[in-house]
């Protein structure tokens, strides 16, 4: 049924597209001027309507953020409207343009949107705002909702994946267009607001986005001097637009959201842009038409009230009794986003089959990058260890591995957080990823560990396979976007070296303790500390095939054996997460079980006591999450319940590993900081020799036995 709405609200005009023009030499199309006013009302009818979606849903739930939608409604319209190319029916269609709603807590207004151009999204599930179960939850969610493109709750976060999928887009454009076919050319477009600018992440984001100069992302600021709090001024005053520049962006403003003329050229000028980031700085007046609460913090987090709704609406020339209302020229003119998706990506179709009948070998790489596929023989270059006392850092092993698989994986990219030479983590003859090289394989975050985690995730997003490196401890820096991957099951390599205090005089503040730990917490995170060259080797045959789950690598700084595989059990069992290095045979006397370095001191111990005809088992444990996901049986053939003596051995936090030592077990381990010294005072102070490890295993055994 259509409804008439009364659209006489339509914000001041403002002569500043002219002044925009002026300054980016974009002119103005002034469609409110070409088109009738039949049409004018009709654009306002939807924004209003998107505006008492996000009122009405937010009032139903009595919770939520009603203000930001109301405000942005008219820059949403405009966008998705004019500009976004995308196609509700395919929302993973490779060609689309990528949409992400930095400042996640305005979701409604995106699911306004994704519902209003005929996503699967219904009314009903627009009614279970923030409901269990729903389809709208309180902050997009990837994977649970069409067309939500990246998970934003925590700020900033956005803003970092942005940058990702525009690095991405950079990258496949280098890879796979050719002459006369451009296939991945889209814009990345990004709503954020005051808090997502005050988060470091935006910031160091930015940073990279500018030095980059991907002129493909276009980032639009609300401002409306509004947080939680109260006014911004209460502790914000920075020159936002000074401060982008001096990263090398173009900087644009819209100083009345509502002009959709100014909206419109101020779109135009971004896209126009070819050599920076374009930030679009967008003066909104948060719950916008709202008689009692428009520029207020209770607009921010709170419902208006049903008796605010009602005026608002009744601002709004909307029926202010209505609950929910679509007008059915809405519903039709939104929805013909159907159509015109469905065409573009026939258009691209088209030139994709073009594409890769010229070039087959190319579309069968973008295939498997999209079902997250390997080619044919991946592994086969990954290097077997021979036997060596002396051994190598777990680093270099991991250098020499991860070469054999960038070999043959070509869309397995990353870089560290400027200390590649510390990580061992660069790509040999992979090219450095700068403005003049986007088809390199290896890049430079610079000193960036936040961005560098949340523009990984981006690039995941994108179906690239990315990996990061940085030392350990910083993996303190980078647990919010570590998080994010095993919330959104994306499969980001995050590699992390100088694992423990065995990297010396750098002393504490570099020494990580907890670190391993807080990973090992992390849900659907997989955690590895390889204790040798192979079991990294086949650690890598374990992580490159996974589809999902993202990994925590911890190696070492330090040189630790390669060992005897003809005398120890092979270094295959890291695919259960747990096996039997050593066995004297029978039910054992006492288990020796560790992770990493300190494996080296259990076959150590373990060499002695069975010299002594104790019956001694050594067990690595390289990845916790993994033993987890074996059988029962397989649980108790590794760790029998009747052998009660054992001894866990890692240089890090003792906490955690009761779950496997039981009550009569010990931990040798680090319950405090670290200290600067050369590696060998370190670790015979702290204990971790194999004389150690011998007494605490008599003493266990000793106990064991009352």
């Amino acid at each position: 049924m259509s409804t008439q709405v009364d659209t006489s609200i339509q914000g001041k005009e403002h002569a500043t597209a002219e002044r925009l023009k002026a300054n980016t030499g974009v002119e103005p199309e002034r469609r409110s001027q070409k088109q009738p006013a039949e049409q004018q009302q009709l654009e306002h009818l939807c924004i209003n309507t998107v505006r008492t979606l996000a009122m009405d849903a937010v009032q139903k739930a009595n919770s939520g953020h009603p203000g930001t939608p109301m405000a942005l409604a008219p820059l949403a319209f405009v966008l998705w409207d004019r500009y976004l190319r995308f196609n509700p029916r395919n929302p993973q269609w490779p060609g689309r343009d990528r949409f992400i709603l930095s400042n996640g807590h305005a979701s409604m207004l995106l699911y306004a949107m994704l519902y209003l151009t005929g996503f699967d999204l219904t009314l009903d599930d627009i009614k279970q705002f923030r409901q269990w179960g729903s389809k709208t939850p309180g902050h997009p969610e990837y994977g649970l909702t069409a067309g939500v493109e990246t998970t934003t709750g925590p700020l900033g976060q956005g803003c970092g994946n942005s940058v990702g999928f525009a690095i991405a887009q950079r990258w496949l454009a280098a890879q796979f267009n050719k002459p006369g076919h451009d296939l991945f050319d889209y814009r990345t477009y990004v709503f954020c607001g005051d808090g997502d600018l005050m988060e470091g992440v935006s910031n160091e984001a930015a940073s990279v986005a500018g030095h980059l100069g991907l002129s493909n992302l276009i980032w639009f600021y609300d401002n409306n001097h509004i947080t939680i709090e109260g006014s911004t001024s209460l502790a914000f005053s920075d020159d936002v637009a000074t401060r982008f520049r001096g990263w090398h962006w173009n900087v644009l403003n819209i100083s009345d959201v509502n002009d959709l003329d100014l909206v419109d050229v101020a779109i135009r000028a971004a896209q126009r842009e070819v050599a920076r980031p374009t930030l679009v700085i967008v003066d909104t007046h948060i719950g916008w038409g709202s008689p009692n609460r428009q520029d207020t913090k209770e607009a921010h987090g709170e419902a208006l009230g049903a008796d605010e709704v009602r005026l608002t609406k009744t601002a709004y020339g909307w029926p202010p009794d209505a609950q929910f209302l679509v007008p059915d020229e809405v519903k039709s003119y939104m929805g013909k986003a159907v159509e015109r998706g469905g065409q573009w990506e026939r258009e691209w179709n088209e030139r994709y089959t073009t594409w890769s009948r010229e070039f087959s070998g190319l579309a069968r790489q973008w295939q498997m990058m999209v079902d997250r596929e390997l080619p044919d023989g991946w592994e086969k270059d990954i290097p077997s260890f021979p036997a060596d006392a002396k051994g190598i850092a777990t680093r270099e092993s991991n250098s020499k591995v991860l070469n054999a698989v960038a070999k043959n994986v070509p869309w397995l990219i990353g870089g560290a957080a400027d200390l590649y030479p510390s990580t061992k983590t660069i790509i040999k003859d992979g090219g450095d990823f700068e403005r003049n090289n986007y088809a390199a394989r290896n890049f430079h975050f610079g000193i960036r560990e936040h961005a560098m985690g949340s523009i990984a995730n981006g690039m995941s997003l994108s179906l690239v396979r990315p990996y990061t490196a940085t030392f350990l401890i910083f993996s303190d820096y980078m647990k919010p976007p570590i998080r994010l991957a095993a919330l959104m099951d994306v499969p980001v390599i995050f590699i992390y070296t100088h694992d423990s205090i065995g990297l010396g005089e750098d002393g504490p503040t570099h020494q990580p303790i907890e670190q391993l730990l807080s990973l090992r917490a992390v849900p659907r995170l997989m955690t590895f500390r390889p204790a040798d060259a192979n079991e990294v080797a086949e650690m890598w045959r374990v992580i490159v095939p996974l589809k999902k789950q993202p990994v925590a690598i911890a190696l070492t700084r330090q040189g630790v054996p390669t060992f005897d595989r003809s005398k120890y059990a092979s270094a295959e069992g890291v695919a259960k997460g747990a096996y039997i290095m050593a066995d004297s045979g029978g039910t054992p006397e006492i288990i020796l079980m560790g992770t990493g370095s300190e494996v080296q001191l259990c076959v150590g111990a373990y060499e002695k006591l069975t010299a002594e005809g104790m019956k001694a088992r050594v067990v690595s444990m390289p990845c916790w999450e993994l033993f987890e996901q074996q059988s029962p049986e397989y649980k108790k053939q590794v760790l029998p319940p009747e052998a009660r003596a054992r001894v866990a051995v890692e240089a890090g936090t003792t906490l955690g590993w009761k779950e496997y030592i039981g009550s009569d077990g010990v931990v040798v381990g680090r319950a405090d900081f670290g200290a600067s010294a050369p590696i060998k005072d370190l670790l015979k102070h702290f204990g971790f020799t194999v004389d150690n490890v011998v007494e605490k295993a008599r003493e266990v055994m000793k106990n064991a036995k009352r």
